[in-house]
């Protein structure tokens, strides 16, 4: 189980990451958001491609659910905190962080390991 403080750490430790408040959520942006958290801090919002979606969903349906309206079918998706472990949290923050940078940086910029 994955805390949201614990969430927001990692999320951070991400290069060129910025915490802002969106709607009544903090967002996670890097050139653009990629994963923003409940207030309750309970679940968060992660950017996919509608691939990355459809193949975390399956593998781990207790953890990661398609949001049901026209952002969910672009690919963002729920995760519920409880369910992920520190290495689901960071590795599903890693896939949403490459899909915010710009198409040029997608390509050169490799994320810190978490912790460092």
């Amino acid at each position: 189980m994955i805390r949201a403080a614990d969430f927001q750490r990692l999320a951070l430790a991400l290069p060129g990451t910025t915490a802002a408040p969106h709607f009544d959520r903090t967002a996670f942006k890097a050139a653009r958001i990629f994963a923003s958290l409940a207030p309750d801090g309970l679940t968060a919002n992660l950017r996919f491609t509608p691939e990355d979606q459809a193949l975390k969903c399956a593998v781990m349906p207790e953890g990661f659910t398609a949001i049901s309206n026209a952002w969910g079918r672009q690919g963002w998706t729920c995760a519920t905190l409880a369910a992920l472990d520190e290495a689901d949290a960071a590795a599903a923050l890693e896939i949403a962080w490459r899909h915010a940078q710009p198409p040029e940086k997608k390509k050169k910029r490799k994320p810190a390991a978490p912790g460092a």
